[in-house]
């Protein structure tokens, strides 16, 4: 992926991003990147990031890594590092904790997942509140058996290309 990456827009391999984890730490999660080098952040109205299928931002390969998620295998080395786990809530932008509603911070309570249950259930097609709702019902319904069926609902939702974009 690496040199794929390096040959179309000669940039950096990864997009390395702060994000809220464990008791609120803010740490660095590791992305492949997908977009143009300094590609403006562009946001939807609540908050969240933009995407679409036509995001003139994206290179090429960018749009191959959305598509099969593997933009975001470098995730596995905040595993290793101890900041994310393999399922829990989204980790989210420092700046979206003013967006927070009573209750949301709840999901800081938990180490934040490569995927969990918003990113199964909604994946980018979801409002900011759906995917607070959902991280917060993963904290309080946290069990082996829920961690079981996001695994096996990842495989599915990544399988079939379901919701990568917002519409």
């Amino acid at each position: 992926v690496a040199p794929l990456i390096i040959l179309e827009d000669k940039g950096p391999v990864f997009y390395n991003a702060q994000r809220i984890g464990l008791n609120g730490k803010i740490f660095k999660m590791y992305k492949f990147r997908s977009m143009k080098e300094n590609a403006p952040d562009l946001r939807n109205k609540d908050g969240t990031t933009f995407n679409a299928e036509n995001d003139p931002r994206v290179t090429k390969i960018g749009k191959v890594l959305r598509y099969t998620s593997l933009d975001e295998t470098p995730q596995l080395l905040n595993v290793l590092i101890g900041n994310m786990s393999f399922i829990g809530p989204r980790p989210d932008l420092p700046d979206m904790l003013k967006n927070y509603r009573e209750g949301d911070e709840q999901k800081l309570l938990v180490r934040p997942g490569i995927t969990g249950y918003s990113q199964v259930m909604y994946r980018n097609s979801s409002s900011l509140d759906q995917r607070f709702d959902g991280d917060v019902y993963y904290k309080t319904n946290i069990s082996f058996l829920l961690d079981l069926k996001i695994l096996f609902k990842t495989i599915d939702v990544v399988i079939r290309h379901r919701n990568i974009y917002r519409n």
